[in-house]
């Protein structure tokens, strides 16, 4: 069920959330956090509202979508409450916010926040140069941006680090859960002899790729090389190098010396199952830090030509 509020108030809309929640239609004592989603005129908000409704099923929450519009108009403030099938296990309140209004959406969504939950903000696109200063991003304890949006990716990510604050995270950090686990469990094997040096392959404009190679970095403590091409992760040993690449059918591959390759399939993976990967932890993510740390000391395959 979608209730539409054209050109309306904060108070209309929770005395509607009030009249659905009466009529049982909404519940939100079974709400374990509040979903603050931020998007910008020309960006994606219906998928973001897909990606969210999905990842709410595994984390029932209220979702609020702070969807700005034209700023260059008449302030105004149309709303649409989404429950039932077209809300997931969530309800949605979509606050699309025009003129002067469209600066101050934190003034907005305070009074649709659930009580006593945790509260995640998320920007799936464009995400503000310091989240946690960002208005919305202050309402937050955890804080998700996607740096594939950025046109500048090593910039994004020096901008992320230099910004970083406990409860910062990113989906592109998601991305790469599979094959951090991959490479951890490859390392773990025998031979165990020490680790000289590593070099990752992927393309150019891939901010998990550069995410892996930080992580590299920070928790191996050699150099590694970051370069252009098909993805491929190489760590050197003495003992002979860990290749782990991608085949066929999207399988990965993992070689080690002296042993047969081994073969993990590993499908792809949609935004919402991302996002709800994300908000499994509200806790600070210490690991994605480190691995922001390590991205600014990789050696980048162009930059090592140049030199």
């Amino acid at each position: 069920m979608i209730v539409e509020l054209p050109d309306t108030s904060t108070t209309a809309i929770s005395k509607q959330l009030i009249k659905i929640r009466d009529s049982g239609g909404a519940f939100t004592s079974g709400r374990v956090l509040t979903l603050l989603v931020c998007t910008d005129e020309g960006e994606p908000t219906e998928g973001a509202i897909e990606a969210a409704n999905e990842a709410s099923r595994e984390h029932p929450c209220r979702v609020i979508v702070v969807a700005r519009g034209d700023r260059n108009t008449q302030s105004r403030l149309d709303a649409q409450i989404r429950v039932g099938g077209d809300a997931g296990a969530s309800e949605v309140v979509v606050l699309h916010l025009y003129g002067e209004l469209a600066n101050h959406g934190e003034s907005v969504v305070i009074p649709f926040m659930l009580p006593d939950t945790p509260v995640v903000t998320w920007w799936p696109g464009r995400g503000p140069d310091n989240p946690a200063a960002d208005p919305i991003g202050q309402l937050g304890t955890r804080r998700i941006t996607d740096a594939r949006r950025a046109t500048d990716v090593p910039a994004e990510l020096q901008q992320r680090l230099a910004t970083y604050a406990p409860g910062d995270s990113d989906i592109a950090w998601s991305r790469i859960t599979a094959w951090r686990a991959l490479l951890a469990s490859a390392l773990d094997q025998p031979p165990h002899s020490p680790v000289t040096a590593a070099e990752i392959e992927g393309p150019a404009d891939s901010p998990a790729v550069d995410l892996l190679a930080g992580w590299l970095h920070s928790v191996l403590d050699v150099p590694v090389t970051r370069s252009v091409g098909s993805f491929k992760v190489t760590v050197d040993r003495e003992a002979g190098p860990l290749v782990l690449c991608v085949g066929m059918s999207n399988q990965a591959i993992i070689s080690i010396p002296g042993k047969p390759d081994g073969r993990v399939a590993l499908p792809g993976r949609e935004l919402s199952n991302l996002l709800a990967e994300e908000l499994r932890r509200l806790d600070p993510d210490e690991i994605y830090h480190l691995a922001l740390q390590g991205v600014a000391g990789i050696i980048r395959a162009e930059d090592r030509v140049h030199a």
